[in-house]
């Protein structure tokens, strides 16, 4: 039996590094776990396919989390992944013996405890099991108020499912207690890495250019889909921006916290002005995400031009905001620092 504590998130990879350190000695939040891990993001990738559909993305793809959060911090995380599915298996199962609390990647599709109506072929997702009862493990889902038990069969199904993002049965535990850290040095050199990221993208799919790419897509709609391919995007969008993970919106107010959190810690009233700004923001997001289900269900007549407009403003938003915050980051401790996780962008 592994005395761990199951805890809600807004969202399952930093909620998933935030409960595996609290279990390790370590009670971070979930807000600064997902800003000093630059989380945030904007990816617009017409050359992924999701459904079909172009990979839209509101956030660091999908493992970064977790990746750059061990680089910052010098985390003692372990990370693994296997081509056989027996092997996958047998590490867990080792692992849980030895009294550790395992993160996993795995489909929600394939998890039976997620409800029908909210299963989605998604590879993404990450959850934390911390007991093995037989052939049945425990497992501590952010998404759920409750742990819930999975059998081996469908808990390996999930792990090792194919097609994009597939997880190949991807694990990552912290290998020992971690004592708790001042980690105020490290929140200006996140930001100036989210900011630079929004700002100047290495791809012009990528931050406030990946927003205005997105609105010229959508001008184009009248041009080039039929009424029911043009639907099946918008919804396609708004699945991505607000179902999918804590969404476009969503994750604007969680790295809104992560701002006011930040300005506690540095004793900064122009980051608390910011978190209240981006908040705005992430308002604007939803109301677009609105937009588009109106006009996907027939609720609104079609307008590209005005979803073009929509999200060249959102962009012009984000464009400022982070230039500000960019600014900002000169006055924090470690701002003239050259952020450490240049080399995965």
């Amino acid at each position: 039996m592994i005395d761990f504590k199951h805890r809600q998130g807004s969202h399952c990879e930093s909620s998933a590094a935030a409960s595996l350190l609290a279990h390790h000695g370590w009670p971070l939040s979930e807000a600064m776990c997902f800003g000093l891990a630059a989380g945030l993001s904007f990816s617009y990738l017409p050359f992924v396919k999701i459904y079909g559909m172009p990979l839209v993305a509101y956030r660091a793809l999908p493992g970064r989390i977790i990746a750059r959060l061990q680089r910052r911090l010098r985390l003692p995380l372990q990370m693994q992944q296997f081509t056989s599915s027996v092997a996958g298996q047998v590490r867990l199962d080792a692992l849980l013996a030895q009294g550790q609390p395992v993160g996993l990647q795995a489909c929600i599709y394939w998890l039976p405890y997620i409800p029908e109506n909210l299963r989605f072929h998604f590879n993404a997702h990450n959850l934390i099991v911390y007991e093995q009862h037989g052939d049945s493990y425990t497992v501590s889902d952010s998404v759920f108020e409750e742990t819930h038990s999975i059998a081996r069969d469908d808990l390996q199904r999930a792990r090792f499912v194919r097609g994009k993002l597939a997880p190949k049965g991807r694990l990552f535990y912290l290998s020992r207690d971690v004592a708790a850290q001042d980690v105020c040095d490290q929140i200006g050199p996140a930001i100036k890495q989210v900011a630079k990221e929004m700002l100047q993208p290495v791809l012009p799919w990528i931050g406030v250019k990946g927003i205005r790419f997105l609105g010229k897509k959508l001008r184009e709609l009248d041009e080039k889909n039929s009424p029911r391919d043009t639907a099946r995007l918008l919804l396609h969008i708004v699945r991505m921006q607000e179902v999918i993970g804590t969404g476009g919106a969503g994750f604007r107010f969680l790295y809104a916290a992560f701002l006011q959190e930040s300005a506690q810690c540095l004793q900064s009233e122009l980051l608390a002005q910011k978190a209240i700004e981006l908040t705005e923001i992430g308002d604007d997001w939803r109301q677009f995400a609105s937009e588009l289900a109106r006009m996907a269900k027939g609720r609104a007549p079609l307008s590209p031009r005005t979803l073009q407009e929509t999200a060249n403003h959102l962009a012009a938003q984000e464009t400022r905001f982070f230039r500000a915050l960019l600014a900002l980051t000169a006055q924090l401790p470690g701002g003239q620092q050259q952020h450490a996780d240049a080399k995965d962008r």
